[in-house]
């Protein structure tokens, strides 16, 4: 027998590989309550990649105060997004991307779920790629050498972790999770005692204040890089529990899990790189690397250890998810097959990051910003589409093109579209040069062109959540009492479809 974070006893089970890919977890094997979604969040944000934020946000010019309040909105409200659709999870007992084929149709949701999976790829490769070269500046520091050969080997072991937990499935990652909590909660707090003799509060508070619009561009920064990232995974974890679980419960253990350790980082990261502009620079550079020159030499292989378990934790949540995101796509393969094809791509993009690129922030920001657009999209219709529903939705049918949910809808695929073409004209990014063509609409729309006030304002995320969801609204209502006017289907035979 064992005890689970919720404190009840259960017969302990041995890990295996998880068998299962997008179909519904059946009442059976239903498990937890809305507690134990704590632990899987919380582990995947507790990263000290959460303490370089603090530079990100200072980056927009705005004072301590504005980076505070925008990234205390933006961290929760993100969230909280994410806990609205991980209720889609425990009321449809299946993965994320199979969920959203609800809104979009059985083969109409491959659109998202293709998006989807870039983003978990392209998430998980940063996380890769940053605890890569944080392990290779503490060895630096350390004077064990932290050139080519240290970087090799850094990256292998970060790989093979991220990959078995992700072929592993589930099981693992909920115990996985649960580890690195604790382990990282521990020494991030014993880091910040450390180096909390670095921050000088007269330096901080003398940070000028900037415009609105630099405000709004900390705050949708601070979302895509938080919430934003996960909406498209939310439901991966929710949908092993009972449906009869409080839906206000699986919002808060998720909401709560997921922004505690990020608030609480970002604060203490707001102070010290305000504190130091030197750091502050460099934190662009390396985001977990530059931390360890504020450290003393006996603490820095511990401060590897928390640096590499907390990006880890968020690549296994990642890379468990984009598996699930390319069989949605329509990938025929074994889930676990799925997210080794995944770990692969994962090595190779975190050996151009490590090894040939020379800008990090500047990629990061264009990444977050362009993907976070279509991806704000599908949130906004996939949380309008989940609040016009009254009943839990139908097992079968979204396995087969001829149910209710329909093949490929128009509605929410013209509507994801438009909102991408509207967010990506209402944003840019001159720090990545393949991003230049964004923001096209500021000078049409009145607002300064690619030069203006409002160019980094990235007002393009907020636009295209925006127009989703009331999209969805108020052109799918008919449509949902429709669906839900039919008679349930054979869950089996959908599935089997």
């Amino acid at each position: 027998m064992a005890d689970t974070p919720d404190g009840r006893a259960v017969a302990t089970r041995q890990l295996q590989v998880e068998t299962h890919g997008l179909d519904v977890i059946k009442d059976a094997e239903h498990k937890g309550t809305p507690r134990t979604l704590f632990w899987p969040w919380f582990g995947a944000n507790v990263s000290v990649l959460g303490l370089s934020y603090g530079a990100f946000a200072l980056g927009f010019g705005i004072s301590f105060w504005q980076a505070l309040i925008a990234g205390v909105i933006g961290i929760v409200f993100s969230f909280l997004l994410c806990g609205f659709v991980a209720v889609a999870g425990k009321r449809g007992s299946a993965p994320t991307m199979v969920l959203s084929r609800a809104a979009y149709g059985v083969r109409g949701n491959r659109l998202p779920s293709v998006i989807s999976w870039v983003l978990t790829v392209g998430w998980e490769t940063v996380l890769c790629a940053l605890a890569t070269m944080a392990t290779a500046t503490v060895f630096d520091r350390l004077g064990w050498g932290g050139g080519t050969a240290t970087k090799v080997v850094a990256l292998v072991v970060v790989g093979a972790l991220t990959v078995v937990g992700g072929v592993m499935g589930f099981d693992l990652i909920m115990r996985l999770q649960t580890v690195i909590t604790v382990v990282t909660g521990v020494l991030t707090v014993v880091y910040i005692g450390l180096v909390a003799d670095h921050i000088h509060w007269s330096t901080v508070s003398a940070l000028p204040a900037g415009s609105a619009q630099e405000f709004i561009g900390a705050l949708v920064f601070m979302m895509t890089g938080f919430g934003l990232g996960w909406v498209n995974a939310a439901a991966d974890y929710s949908r092993y529990l009972p449906r009869s679980s409080s839906s206000r419960g699986v919002i808060g253990w998720t909401t709560f899990g997921a922004s505690v350790a990020p608030l609480l980082l970002l604060v203490f990261g707001l102070l010290l790189a305000g504190s130091s502009s030197k750091l502050n620079a460099a934190v662009a550079a390396d985001p977990i690397g530059a931390l360890t020159t504020i450290l003393p030499t006996w603490f820095l292989v511990p401060f590897a250890v928390v640096a590499v378990l907390g990006l880890v934790g968020g690549a296994v949540l990642d890379i468990y998810s984009s598996g699930l995101a390319l069989l949605s796509a329509g990938i025929r393969i074994p889930r676990y097959v799925a997210a080794f094809v995944d770990g692969v791509l994962m090595i190779a993009g975190s050996i151009y990051i490590v090894f040939f690129a020379d800008d990090f922030l500047g990629q990061f920001m264009g990444f977050l910003t362009t993907l976070g657009v279509p991806i704000a999209a599908w949130c906004g219709i996939m949380l309008a589409d989940l609040a016009l529903r009254r009943r839990d939705y139908d097992d079968g049918d979204l396995y087969r093109p001829i149910g209710r949910y329909g093949d490929v809808p128009l509605t929410p695929l013209l509507l994801t579209v438009a909102a991408t073409a509207l967010g990506w004209g209402l944003v840019t990014n001159s720090a990545a040069s393949w991003l230049t063509w964004q923001g096209y609409l500021l000078k049409p729309f009145g607002l300064g062109g690619k030069s203006g006030a409002w160019a980094y304002a990235n007002l393009g995320v907020l636009a295209a959540l925006a127009l989703g969801f009331l999209g969805t609204l108020a052109l799918t209502r008919r449509r949902v009492r429709t669906q839900e006017a039919q008679t349930p289907s054979p869950a089996d035979e959908g599935a089997a479809v």
